[in-house]
Parts: structure tokens; C-alpha cells; sequence
């Protein structure tokens, strides 16, 4: 049986285009969460300073993906699930969450489709799951 590097099948971060794709995704979702007044409730839950987020949650996105893990590595232990515990989510701000994502992830338009929907769906569905009411 062959072990050529062909048969191995791309991770999803591959597949979304790596870093670079998961950043601009980042950039455009708050972005989103900063300027579009849908998502006020949402943005009140954060600090002002959305930077430390900005840099955090592509880092995540990579590791979750199955690119680098650096994110894993430097929280060991934790996961999205749990490091949003402490933090009053709502039915409706998990929705502003889930909105503002799959709109960055369809603003930026990764070329492979599928990848990109299950990535909304996914996120969209961990982030309603995070919902406190």
C-alpha cells in the first residue's frame, strides 16, 4: 500500500486557503461585529480593544481546523465551550455571533464551497450551542 503524500486527504485548513483565508475571516467578522448595528448586543459583550480577539480567534480556527496548533498549545485544556462559560450568552447574541460569521466567511469567499459552508454551519451551531437562556 502506497503512503504518497496524494492519497492523504487536504485538512479543512488546507482546504479554506490556511492562515492567510482565517485571518481575513477574522478581520471581516469584527469588522462586522464593530460597524453593523444588528450586532450592537454583541459587540457590548466585548472590550473595546478588539485586537487580542482579532489575533486569538484565527490561531484557534487554525488548530480546530487542522492546521498549526498553536492556539491548543497555549491554552492547554481549554476549548470555545469553555472559555465562554463565564460569559452571558444569549439566544440572541449567539445568533448576532453565528450571522456575523457566515456573512465574514461568505464576504471573503474561500474557493472551495463546500468547505466554507460546513465551516458556517459548524461555528454557527457551536456558537448557538454556547447560549445561556
Amino acid at each position: 500500500m502506497s503512503t504518497d503524500a496524494a492519497e492523504v486527504p487536504a485538512s479543512p485548513y488546507e482546504r479554506i486557503g490556511g492562515s492567510a483565508t482565517l485571518h481575513r475571516i477574522t478581520e471581516r467578522f469584527y469588522d462586522l461585529m464593530d460597524q453593523d448595528p444588528a450586532y450592537r448586543a454583541l459587540r457590548d459583550m466585548h472590550a473595546a480593544d478588539l485586537a487580542p480577539m482579532r489575533e486569538s480567534l484565527p490561531n484557534f480556527l487554525a488548530g480546530w481546523a487542522g492546521g498549526p496548533r498553536q492556539w491548543f498549545e497555549a491554552n492547554p485544556g481549554k476549548c470555545m465551550m469553555s472559555m465562554h462559560k463565564p460569559f452571558p450568552i444569549t439566544r440572541e447574541t449567539a445568533g448576532q455571533w453565528a450571522d456575523a460569521m457566515t456573512r465574514a466567511i461568505a464576504d471573503v469567499a474561500p474557493d472551495d464551497r463546500e468547505i466554507a459552508d460546513g465551516l458556517a454551519d459548524v461555528l454557527s451551531r457551536m456558537a448557538r450551542g454556547m447560549a445561556q437562556d
